[in-house]
């Protein structure tokens, strides 16, 4: 039956000296901050030298965004230079989620400008920037100014397959469900990297506009580890919707278990690292509520479900509370699982499920059962591959379908031409 269930190079010279100096000024003439965000007084804070006036901060040092800017666009840059002289220090925080963190940058090699390594702002941040230059003349002037970027009202997540941490099968799929439509797909690809150890190529493929999966051109090898980076935070998905995600998980391959259902012969062929473990009887769909052909993947394991016909389609065929040993293959309902219902002559013999490949089972779930034992040697990641089925081959999109199409296809799939 199917079912549905519920560089950095860090500047960093202290403003100590610079500010002890101010100090002295301070008490003897006065001071007070300037619109700008420097310090003003007799001589302000230049050198030694320099008796006549000196220039404002804001003329010596050049900031942008303009201090006190809100809702600043995460792509206007953020640039600090001088028009002579040289910039002596740059320190630029950035506050975000409560926690602060310093911004990595660099200077020119002619100690005129400072820029950041990410030329992209993040989202709802606070900017704090401390600079201090020399200018043409010798004088020292410092720079205070802040800086806050655009809070997006709408934001994107993606629901990633599998679980961080979790021991596959070998058919696995890494698969990202996002909450909305994704317009811009090419820079959210961009921004999901899945690598694998020892090396093989991986390639995304989209399904629609809100699923992204990623594959290599064969099952995976056992042993491999694969990181999966998410680095969508501040990535326009749509207009005015970005992303918030900005973390790596990762997961290993276990051993190959790939297990060949015929449906015209009513068995099962599990087999293990290429090796035949076992033969099981089973039973498929009727023929009127045929099993879907080709190759489809374990995504969830449940040691006992309820199924209900209404769910998928059906009218009120069944509804059984406690299918042990269940195995979900599509999204659509099909489910590999323990059957204690059905006679047991049936098993190797017939078709008589709604879709469902059902092995032999007794209430409640057995262990020394062919469900039980299956279930027991089975993982999130297996492949179970369906032949000689009076149906159709599954859809690529139909769970982690996505063996059944050529990797010519698969890799047209991607937004990133």
């Amino acid at each position: 039956m199917r079912h549905v269930t519920g560089r950095a190079r860090r500047v960093g010279v202290a403003l100590a000296a610079v500010l002890t100096w101010a100090g002295l000024l301070a008490g003897a003439a006065g001071c007070t901050a300037d619109g700008a965000g420097g310090i003003g007084g007799i001589g302000g804070i230049g050198g030694l030298g320099g008796l006549g006036k000196p220039p404002a901060p804001e003329d010596v040092i050049r900031i942008s965004p303009d201090d006190g800017s809100k809702g600043v666009r995460p792509e206007e840059k953020l640039r600090i230079r001088v028009p002579s002289g040289r910039l002596e220090s740059v320190k630029v925080v950035k506050s975000q989620d409560a926690q602060e963190s310093p911004v990595p940058g660099h200077l020119s090699e002619d100690g005129l400008s400072w820029e950041p390594d990410d030329d992209r702002l993040a989202l709802a941040a606070k900017y704090t920037i401390d600079a201090v230059a020399l200018d043409g003349q010798g004088r020292r002037s410092a720079r205070h100014t802040t800086f806050t970027t655009y809070v997006p009202e709408e934001r994107f997540i993606g629901y990633v397959t599998p679980e961080n941490r979790s021991t596959v099968g070998t058919g696995m799929i890494v698969s990202l469900e996002f909450n909305r439509e994704i317009e811009r797909r090419a820079a959210v690809e961009r921004a999901v990297h899945v690598s694998a150890k020892p090396p093989v190529e991986i390639r995304p493929h989209w399904f629609g506009k809100s699923r992204l999966d990623f594959r290599p051109e064969r099952y995976w090898k056992p042993g491999t580890q694969v990181t999966v980076s998410l680095r969508l935070r501040d990535v326009e998905g749509a207009p005015g919707v970005y992303g918030l995600q900005y973390k790596t998980f990762s997961f290993t391959v276990g051993r190959s278990q790939v297990s060949l259902v015929d449906a015209a012969e009513h068995t099962m062929e599990v087999r293990r690292d290429g090796e035949l473990l076992a033969t099981v009887p089973i039973t498929a769909g009727a023929p009127k509520t045929t099993t879907y052909n080709g190759r489809m993947v374990v995504t969830e394991m449940l040691e006992v479900t309820r199924m209900n016909s209404r769910t998928v389609g059906f009218g009120g065929e069944y509804d059984i509370p406690d299918v042990p040993h269940a195995m979900r293959l599509t999204t659509s309902g099909t489910f590999l699982h323990g059957n204690y219902w059905a006679a047991d002559d049936v098993f190797g013999e017939s078709n008589v499920s709604h879709g469902c490949v059902g092995l032999r089972d007794v209430k409640g779930g057995g262990s020394d059962t062919p469900a039980g034992w299956f279930f027991d040697r089975s993982l999130i990641g297996d492949v179970v591959e369906v032949v000689n089925s009076n149906d159709k081959k599954v859809a690529p999109d139909n769970g982690l379908g996505g063996w059944n199409m050529g990797w010519k296809a698969w890799k047209a799939g991607s937004a990133v031409k």
